[in-house]
């Protein structure tokens, strides 16, 4: 018996020196886990038409170095880093407008970076209803390096090339989309690298990149580190005082970048709270809005789940969409469920798919050409939500949500092009192929009208 009691006391201290080894062991590799030493190449945050943020790392600490100009040959502007770091992140300002600029990265003796395939475009001049052809990419849940991923970039730049834009001087993309989930399996600094920044540096050269706030992203504290965002609304916007949601335009685009995972989805919480005084200025054309969890999905997640994902899906459904309807969103993104899905122009559903009906339905079109009568944004008068969460992956599900009748178990990306009052996007597959295309159409005289919620 005193044996016994002997043992039981013996494995209770080793288990007790365990728990004391991992409370002291896990905080200690989740910091860890925030360092990367190696080399990064430039990728471009927090575009505007005067200005643009550069970031970088090197593996050794100085003073970061920025030359650019308008031809590569003569780069012959300078600016530079008051810091001494290994991450480099240096502010461009005093642009022009819609302008190409070249540049060049390393520091006072070296250009680390350089060459005719480091250039960026200013954003246009902001306007309300000037034509302007303007190409966005959306991924989602594009964090995870394998085949998959490859393919669905390399066919998506295929795509685009395939299909040019009538204006000259334009990157492939003139700004870049994710819906969150940046980085697979825990957001370490490694493996931003190795599933972000690596298989696209050729695409973060010249295209700023958004990227949304995912529940993988947030297993550790990297994502704030390396991405820089407009909380002072340095790209157009309100002011959010947080880098967890803010704004931005783009052209005769607003764009709003909201944080499903970490902040508060209440009604009168901030979050929401600056969402409304920030759609109440604007006076943009178009508005979009991306987040990471969606409204409505029956993919690798299911929305009427009240308990998935801490209860966000339905939050999101439930107090953000109001919001977006009332000041007349157009399109709203989301990631999450590792597929496809997308509704046709729909309006003031907030329940459950089991109290779907044809009345929330402001235009079904067979061949997914939904037409407004407002030419700018007017409220309830129609959204298309989709959900592009397969752009490295691609789980299983139902795919039977009746507010998203647009829904396929494949991988791919999503190609968005805005040409004044006329807006069409395509979803690419991993194959060249585009399985979706709809269109959204403002000013037209027999169009959807505003119509509050019945």
């Amino acid at each position: 018996m005193k044996f016994l009691l002997r043992f039981l006391k013996r494995l209770g201290l080793a288990f007790l020196a365990l728990l004391v080894v991992y409370a002291i062991g896990r905080p200690t590799q989740i910091w860890l886990d925030g360092f990367y030493s190696g080399v990064r190449e430039p990728y471009l945050q927090m575009m505007s038409a005067n200005a643009v943020t550069i970031r970088w790392q090197s593996k050794k600490e100085f003073a970061g170095v920025v030359r650019y100009g308008k031809k590569p040959e003569q780069l012959n502007k300078i600016q530079t880093d008051t810091r001494i770091a290994a991450e480099h992140e240096i502010r461009l300002t005093g642009l022009q407008p819609a302008t190409k600029y070249f540049y060049s990265v390393g520091n006072k003796g070296k250009e680390i970076f350089k060459g005719e395939s480091f250039w960026f475009r200013t954003s246009p001049a902001i306007q309300s209803g000037k034509n302007e052809s303007v190409r966005f990419w959306v991924t989602g849940d594009q964090g995870y390096p394998n085949i998959i991923q490859d393919e669905v970039r390399d066919e998506a730049i295929a795509w685009a090339k395939q299909h040019p834009r009538p204006q000259d001087n334009k990157p492939l993309f003139d700004f870049w989309l994710t819906t969150g989930d940046n980085a697979y399996r825990s957001g370490t600094n490694e493996q931003f690298q190795t599933g972000f920044f690596e298989p696209y540096k050729a695409i973060l050269r010249n295209t700023p990149v958004w990227p949304a706030y995912g529940n993988h992203d947030s297993r550790r504290w990297v994502f704030f580190d390396i991405f820089s965002f407009p909380e002072n609304a340095q790209s157009g916007g309100v002011a959010s005082g947080s880098e967890h949601y803010y704004s931005f335009n783009y052209a005769n685009i607003h764009i709003v970048m909201l944080d499903t995972e970490a902040s508060d989805l209440d009604a009168d919480g901030d979050m929401l709270t600056w969402l409304n005084k920030d759609l109440a200025a604007n006076k943009q054309q178009w508005l979009v809005a991306v987040s990471h969890h969606p409204p409505y999905t029956k993919g690798s997640h299911n929305s009427d789940n009240k308990w998935r994902s801490g209860g966000r899906l339905n939050a999101t459904r439930e107090n953000i969409l109001p919001i977006l309807e009332r000041a007349g969103a157009d399109l709203v993104l989301s990631g999450h469920s590792h597929m496809y899905e997308r509704s046709a122009l729909i309006n003031c559903h907030y329940g459950l798919s089991n109290t779907f009906e044809a009345k929330f339905i402001r235009d079904n079109s067979k061949k997914s050409v939904y037409r407004k009568k407002a030419s700018k944004l007017s409220a309830y008068n129609g959204t298309v939500y989709a959900v592009v969460g397969s752009s490295s992956k691609v789980n299983e599900g139902p795919l039977d949500h009746p507010a998203m009748p647009y829904s396929f178990k494949q991988a791919g990306s999503m190609i968005v092009d805005v040409n004044g009052k006329h807006l069409t996007a395509s979803f690419v597959n991993k194959d060249g192929v585009v399985i979706d295309k709809f269109e959204i159409i403002k000013g037209v005289k027999n169009g959807v009208t505003s119509r509050a919620c019945l």
